[in-house]
Formats: C-alpha cells, structure tokens, sequence
C-alpha cells in the first residue's frame, strides 16, 4: 500500500520572527514562529518544518530555543534547516526536540558529511535539501540560501544524494519560492523516478488552484506550503480535501 502523502508547513525564521520573501529575498516580518506553529498542529498539519532563513550567511544556527519551545505544544514531526555544518549542530537540534535535519549548503561542500552523519543518526534523520533554479533547460543546485551556484545538475545531486545516505529529498524552486504563481511543474516531473527515497516538494503554492495542478500532473511524497498559509490564502482542511479530490492518500 502506498504511503500517505504529507503536507507541510515551511515556517522560516529570521531572529525570533516568522519571515517570508520571494525568491528568498525581500524578506518581511510575519509573527512569533511558535504561534504559527501552534496554529497549523492544530489544524491538521502533517509536518513542520522550521528554516533559519539567514543562518547559511552568518555562520550560525539560531533555532534550538525555538524548537525546544515548540516541542512543549507540538506533536508532530519537525524538521530543521539552515546552518546545519557540523555533528554536533545536528546533535543540537535532535537533542531540542527535532526529529530530523535538513541540510543543503555542507552537502555541497563536504558529501561525506551526510554519510557522517547517515551512519551516526540514521538516514531516517538526513534530509538532503535541494534548492534549484532553472538554467537553460536544466535545474542547477543552489547553496546560501538560494544565492551561490554550484554547477551541480539538480538530478545528478538527487541521486548522489542517496548514495550519500540521506532518507529523503526536499526540493525547492527558487523560482518559485514565495511568488504564489505555482509549483514548477516541469522540475518536479523531471525529479520522478530518479531516486527512490521520498521527495518533498517546495516553492510556489499560492492557492488552491495550485494543489490542483500538482496533484495532477507530478509525482511526490510529501508538499511543503508557506506562504498559502501564512496570508490565509486557503487552510490545511482544504488543500487536504483537495489531495484527496485526486485520489492521494492524505492523513485526516
């Protein structure tokens, strides 16, 4: 039987507020990150999942006290992700109560960190991040929070990615990322079949016209929302309605 789809909600922080830009950039100030987190475990959120939105800049991870907090009222499975370099940063965050790490920028710096770190925590706790624009008709990895190109074609690192040890891929358009005009499509049916592993989708969900389009045309295993959230576009009841309009298995 096939497993649940997961819908997810991407929280990015900024100091001690919730923030969302476009594109990663133009950042603006939402609230109190424990707030919205409350707010989306209540409504049936499947996953959240917290994001240092400045962390990759300045060297540092700011999220523990925040996580710890939101572990008191929260009861599902968080992520988190932004300036995960070292083992003891994955320490911190699994000791604050996370369950798993997202980790893009040392990936690309230094592979045999994820296989570190497979081995040390289970690859069930290794996420691999993705961030990707689009170059010409290919998708090329980005690192610094959506600023630095690697020249890595996003298919090949999926797959290397794997091999490395991690449990699962989050793709983020770039492109997309907080301009609500929909999820790339086209990115994401390219990522089908090409590993094995779970993909979590991210970047561009603005209504629900949206889920309609993803649901319909790509393949994934769990979706990561923002901004649709956050500015009350549409509500967690909703899009799950509409996974399930589809034929997608969804936790009720």
């Amino acid at each position: 039987m096939m497993s649940k789809i997961r819908l997810i909600a991407r929280i990015d922080i900024k100091g001690e507020n919730v923030i969302k830009g476009i594109q990663f950039d133009g950042l603006r100030k939402l609230g109190n990150p424990n707030e919205f987190a409350k707010k989306y475990y209540k409504d049936g959120i499947d996953e959240i999942f917290f994001m240092d939105a400045v962390a990759s800049l300045y060297d540092r991870n700011g999220l523990y006290d925040i996580i710890d907090q939101a572990c008191k009222e929260v009861f599902i499975p968080i992520t988190v992700g932004g300036g995960i370099r070292t083992i003891e940063d994955i320490k911190m965050a699994l000791d604050a109560g996370a369950d798993k790490v997202a980790i893009n920028t040392q990936a690309i710096k230094n592979p045999e960190f994820i296989k570190k770190a497979s081995r040390m925590f289970g690859r069930q706790c290794i996420v691999g991040s993705i961030e990707t624009k689009k170059r010409g008709e290919k998708w090329e990895a980005y690192i610094d929070n959506g600023r630095e190109k690697t020249g890595k074609d996003v298919e090949e690192w999926a797959a290397e990615l794997e091999d490395l040890g991690v449990g699962e891929i989050m793709l983020t358009s770039v492109d997309r990322d907080g301009t609500q005009q929909g999820f790339d499509i086209e990115l994401i049916k390219s990522m089908c079949g090409k590993v094995t592993v779970p993909l979590i989708v991210s970047g561009g969900a603005g209504n629900l016209s949206h889920i309609n389009d993803i649901c319909k045309a790509a393949c994934f295993d769990g979706l990561v929302i923002g901004s649709v959230l956050h500015y009350e576009k549409s509500d967690i009841f909703s899009i799950k309605n509409e996974m399930r309009q589809h034929n997608l298995r969804v936790r009720l």
